[in-house]
């Protein structure tokens, strides 16, 4: 088996996959600060929650976009795993060509998420993730991770509203019944749901228009990735697990270095 670990802005999240099936996962918060043993003493019990044993873990894959954390995380796996884990990076083989001026400045997990879709579901495809930030990243068909695309997440976008203006409130994302909000709270949800749907269904289009790919596969991820698929025909898949499997694919690339 191996652990797969996602660090994003927001949270940390695990996943154990048993060959190509994902049969644990579970998070933690990002901005804790925590040492080594916190890491590791914190992962074994969430392992063990999941009836998953510390000794059946045969390999460690990381991607993360927050490098100070790095040291603490790495060091807890070496300690309490016993294993060197495979940090997503320069000298990685992922299957994909970064074709992009500055290849160094696309983060891993845009990587991760694009290795993800495009031998999932092949390309070219688009790949969303409804993170912290939205991105949209395009993979041709021969595996050239060509262009991206970076927006402001929709939880970005809610904590600007209730933090930069003193009389809204800290609300709930979630769809309102009608654009046709009449008090705060739902017109704050209808202005940030409804304009993400509305972002996404934009760019979408802009970039099969300036691509020429018209049959251009729309593949999305992310915590609130469901909730704006479901509102949208411009996406073709949601898929929650896609960076997990990013990051098995990637993993299992490797280990014939």
């Amino acid at each position: 088996m191996i652990l797969v670990i996602d660090v994003g802005n927001t949270n940390i999240t695990f996943g154990v996959y048993d060959k190509e099936e994902l049969i644990a996962s579970f998070r933690m918060m990002t901005k804790v600060l925590r040492t080594s043993d916190e890491y590791g003493i914190q992962i074994a019990a969430l392992m063990e929650k999941n009836e998953v044993k510390l000794e059946d873990i045969d390999g460690v894959v990381v991607a993360s976009v927050v490098p100070n954390i790095m040291h603490s995380l790495t060091n807890a796996i070496i300690k309490y795993q016993h294993l060197t884990p495979l940090v997503v990076g320069p000298g990685v083989k992922t299957g994909i060509k970064v074709a992009t001026p500055h290849p160094n400045e696309i983060g891993a997990d845009r990587i991760v998420d694009a290795v993800g879709a495009f031998y999932k579901y092949g390309g070219p495809v688009l790949v969303l993730d409804f993170g912290t930030a939205t991105t949209y990243d395009l993979v041709l068909a021969d595996g050239s991770f060509t262009a991206g695309i970076t927006a402001p997440g929709i939880r970005i976008s809610a904590k600007a509203l209730w933090e930069d203006t003193a009389k809204l409130p800290e609300i709930e994302i979630v769809k309102p019944k009608t654009i046709l909000a009449q008090e705060t709270i739902t017109s704050m949800q209808a202005g940030l749901v409804y304009g993400q749907i509305g972002q996404a269904e934009y760019i979408i289009n802009r970039v099969k228009e300036e691509s020429g790919i018209k049959d251009l596969k729309v593949v999305a991820t992310g915590g609130l990735g469901g909730l704006i698929s479901e509102e949208t025909d411009t996406i073709d898949v949601y898929d929650r697990e896609l960076t997990l499997d990013g990051l098995r694919i990637i993993y299992e690339k490797n280990q014939d270095r």
